[in-house]
């Protein structure tokens, strides 16, 4: 017999995500993917100018959408970057030892255009549950 998979949206409450048809994260079984996340602070609707602290506010926003998908950020196995400005990037280094060192997912980072000039990083994730409840 063939095990059905849970599947459903985790909303950030983005109004892109409304505009667009996306959520922030889509969790299938086992699997979460997080959609491309930015550094702005949902609870005060702001983004920071430093490169550095835009990956460490994306970073909290990927681990809440994890933790509503039942995960850490532990569980990520995939990781993209995506960043305007190639000469900045090494300045997130070291939010981004702290969140994945341990645990080295498989990475890419990509120079790109992004919609929003204010966003210097953007970040995506896949994770797979190791522990469901």
């Amino acid at each position: 017999m063939t095990e059905q998979r849970q599947r459903r949206s985790i909303l950030s409450g983005s109004p892109f995500e409304e505009k667009a048809g996306y959520a922030r994260a889509l969790v299938d079984g086992d699997l979460v993917y997080v959609s491309g996340t930015t550094g702005l602070d949902y609870a005060t609707g702001t983004m920071s100018e430093d490169i550095a602290e835009q990956a460490e506010q994306a970073l909290r926003n990927i681990a809440d959408a994890l933790a509503e998908a039942g995960g850490t950020l532990a569980d990520v196995v995939r990781v993209r970057y995506l960043l305007p400005d190639a000469t900045e990037f090494e300045r997130c280094f070291p939010a981004l030892w702290r969140a994945f060192g341990e645990i080295r997912p498989a990475a890419t980072a990509m120079i790109c255009g992004l919609p929003d000039p204010r966003v210097k990083i953007e970040i995506e994730v896949d994770a797979r549950l190791r522990h469901q409840a």
